[in-house]
């Protein structure tokens, strides 16, 4: 071995246009070996994204259907034809499947506001940019959007952290548009930033309860719908007289006072 090197490099060395030609070819050989494994693994890459989605779109319905708490992986496997040891090869658990589903929605819809917003500067265009982007995707995802609504609160540790802080991010922005737009407009500044911004995604995160996007109403005008009704309110700029007696603090409970002798909670004999 040692005696062939040696050979090899006095070679080299009485002809190093060969040395050159036979190193120019290992090169391409291995350039060729890299570009014809690498349609591969994309491929494989490929398959294996789209098997993940069909897994994570089928969860979100099922979380929406049954909630996150009272499905097993076992429904999940059911309802994706995905064997339990194939679930765990894409998962570590169901807790992780719906950190991917919160994760992946709020990034989606994060990246798709922050590219339209790019070229906005009207905080008006900003506001219809805003309740579009964000009814647009979620109608086109009504089941992860009732995830997002209802299993806010399931996550823990550093997922739960991770998405808190995507959707706080993405609370952020609302708020610095409607920010914008009491500023320019010289808007009513006793209306609470905080109760306007969260007032507005309690209107659109809503929908999944009522609204169709099969139906009449088109998610074009659902959307400017929610924008006129937010921006302008359901009587525009009329001028309506509020009751001082409206504006008084009642506490209102679902359960009458409980006095000796009374019927309370009484059940029928």
């Amino acid at each position: 071995m040692k005696r062939k090197g040696i050979r090899e490099v006095e070679q080299s060395i009485r002809n190093p246009q060969s040395a050159v030609r036979n190193s120019q070819s290992a090169i391409r050989n291995s350039q060729s070996a890299i570009h014809n494994s690498a349609p591969s693994a994309i491929r494989a890459r490929h398959r294996h994204d789209q098997k993940l989605e069909l897994i994570l779109r089928t969860s979100a319905r099922i979380f929406a259907k049954k909630s996150y708490h009272s499905t097993s992986m076992r429904d999940i496997s059911r309802g994706t034809g995905v064997s339990l040891a194939g679930l765990y090869h894409y998962c570590r658990s169901k807790e992780q499947l719906l950190f991917l589903i919160q994760d992946n929605c709020f990034g989606r819809v994060l990246e798709r506001l922050e590219e339209r917003l790019k070229a906005a500067t009207d905080p008006a265009e900003k506001l219809h940019i805003f309740i579009g982007n964000h009814l647009n995707f979620f109608a086109a995802n009504m089941a992860e959007m009732k995830v997002l609504s209802h299993e806010s609160g399931s996550l823990a540790g550093k997922m739960h952290a991770r998405v808190a802080g995507k959707k706080q991010k993405y609370t952020e922005v609302a708020r610095s548009i409607l920010a914008e737009l009491q500023a320019e407009q010289a808007l009513n500044n006793t209306i609470d930033l905080t109760v306007a911004t969260y007032a507005l995604f309690g209107t659109m995160n809503w929908i999944y309860n009522w609204y169709d996007p099969r139906g009449k109403l088109k998610v074009g005008e659902l959307v400017d719908n929610v924008f006129q009704l937010f921006l302008n309110g359901f009587v525009g700029h009329s001028s309506v007289r509020q009751s001082s007696s409206q504006n008084k603090s009642e506490f209102l409970s679902v359960w009458q006072e409980f006095r000796p002798g009374s019927e309370f909670l009484s059940s029928p004999e």
